[in-house]
């Protein structure tokens, strides 16, 4: 059936209107706190929809489903560990971030250890960060292809420019806001689907369930102790848990949002609710996999990959208007997460290294002249980052099979790493700069092993590599004896 003008209408109105939402937060005179921080004067529930946005990107919303056809709703084991994840950050990491004027979450790792590892953990987010954020521009190329029958890197450059226009004129403040207008659109439109599909298979949501439960799609809890399968609730409970730990307490596309809040407790009620609503959201794509099972009847290859069965649904099946309305949601869950990486990349690029020797002076009073030079400043990182990702877009692997677990390796290859650090950092007072890169660079090594060379599941990546990180850190620091760092003291009492 394909789209039609009526369908191409309502995506334009949506990226122009978007885009121009994003424009109303823009400011003649602003700081790099504003910049960055959003003057750190954002609503818990407006960044607990910014977290949700920040980790959910168009291959979440076309990969999940394909998971879910292809499996079962067995992915929300993994989600269980998201939860406690954030459980754990709320109590453990988000206090340290509270003590002072952070910008980045690597300014507390110079706290604890000095700038040394703080520019190697800043630089290893800015790396790996890039690498997984063009796996998810990359995706944009897949719902373009099968709604306009090319696959022209042109549409991906609109989506780009598009995201940047706000992101650079408004700051976090934009992003922020702009992911909260995003989420309900892709929720809302998924849950238009939903009821679409539901009219569509005949009989409706008795025959789905029926068939489903007879395919098994229904199966969500896997209990066997089978190490080699990504999807039991072992791996799904403690993977997730390791993971969500890594990605929403030490990476700066998560952190930087906590650090908007009010106050501490805002944070926290904004990051364990969220925890609610990305429970609902994968969910909420798992089942519309399952349905489009329950549609079609074939098996995935059908389409060729998994990833193309719910974008070709939505173009082929849909009526016209909603289907422009689907594909709007999968761009705004494209702009959203784009948005997000852009200004964390661009804030850590400024604070953890080009501002690094004068921090001091960033929220020191500064005249109009200076706030304003560091300012486009920011937004020259923030143009630069737009052309890595693009170019990292159209570089990406093209043959993997479901694009959401490519996304998720890449990041996991540092997560462990970097978890590892923070963990010897604000859990015990024997690990110092010397041990913790020692460390980092042992686990950092062990999950690239993992990725390359092995067969483990990548639920597992990033527990092995904290694991590693921080044995071998605390070993090492207990060797190589160094003097206490500047502002120890201001670290927790933790363990020998």
């Amino acid at each position: 059936m394909g789209l039609n003008h009526l369908d191409f209408a309502i995506i334009a109105l949506y990226l122009a209107g978007i885009t121009l939402f994003g424009l109303r937060f823009r400011k003649r005179k602003r700081s790099l706190r504003d910049y960055f921080l959003a003057d750190r004067n954002i609503p818990w529930w407006a960044i607990t929809l910014s977290i949700v946005a920040a980790e959910t990107s168009t291959l979440t919303i076309i990969s999940i489903p394909g998971l879910a056809y292809d499996s079962n709703l067995g992915f929300l084991q993994v989600v269980l560990g998201y939860m406690l994840g954030r459980i754990i950050i709320s109590f453990v990491l988000l206090p340290h971030y509270f003590r002072g004027e952070l910008y980045t979450a690597y300014e507390l790792i110079d706290r604890r250890f000095g700038g040394k590892l703080r520019s190697l953990t800043a630089g290893l987010f800015l790396l790996t960060r890039a690498a997984a954020e063009g796996v998810r521009v990359y995706a944009v190329s897949i719902v373009v292809a099968i709604a306009l029958g090319t696959g022209e890197v042109a549409s991906i450059a609109i989506i780009t420019v598009l995201t940047l226009i706000y992101t650079f004129e408004g700051g976090l403040a934009a992003v922020i806001w702009t992911d909260v207008v995003q989420t309900f659109v892709y929720i809302g439109g998924t849950i238009v689907g939903v009821f679409t599909i539901l009219h569509l298979v005949p009989g409706g949501w008795p025959a789905i369930h029926s068939f489903a439960l007879h395919a098994g799609k229904w199966k969500m809890f896997d209990f066997s102790f089978n190490f080699w399968k990504p999807y039991t609730f072992w791996a799904g409970l403690i993977g997730g848990t390791f993971l969500t730990t890594a990605s929403h307490g030490t990476d700066q596309l998560i952190v930087q949002r906590l650090l908007a809040a009010r106050n501490q407790k805002q944070s926290v009620m904004a990051l364990l609710s969220s925890a609610i609503v990305i429970f609902f959201q994968f969910a909420l794509f798992l089942i519309v996999g399952v349905m489009l099972f329950a549609f079609y009847r074939v098996p995935s290859s059908h389409f060729g990959k998994a990833d193309w069965i719910y974008p070709s649904f939505i173009v082929n099946k849909m009526p016209h208007g909603i289907s422009g309305l689907l594909i709007a949601a999968i761009l705004a869950a494209a702009m959203s997460n784009l948005s997000a990486a852009l200004n964390a990349l661009s804030s850590s690029s400024m604070m953890d290294f080009f501002f690094r020797r004068n921090a001091r002076s960033i929220t020191a009073g500064q005249d109009d002249s200076t706030n304003a030079s560091k300012i486009r400043l920011s937004r020259v990182f923030t143009v630069f980052w737009a052309i890595v990702l693009f170019a990292l877009a159209i570089l990406s692997l093209r043959e993997a099979g479901h694009v959401v677990e490519v996304g998720l390796q890449i990041a996991s290859i540092a997560y462990g790493a970097l978890l590892g650090v923070f963990m010897l950092g604000v859990l015990t007072r024997r690990a110092n700069q010397s041990g913790a890169m020692i460390g980092m660079v042992f686990g950092f090594s062990a999950e690239l092993y993992l990725w390359l060379g092995t067969r483990v599941p990548w639920t597992w990546w990033v527990a092995i590599g904290t694991v590693v990180t921080f044995v071998i850190g605390w070993v090492v620091s207990g060797l190589f004896k160094e003097a206490p760092s500047k502002s120890e003291s201001t670290m927790p009492t933790g363990t020998e």
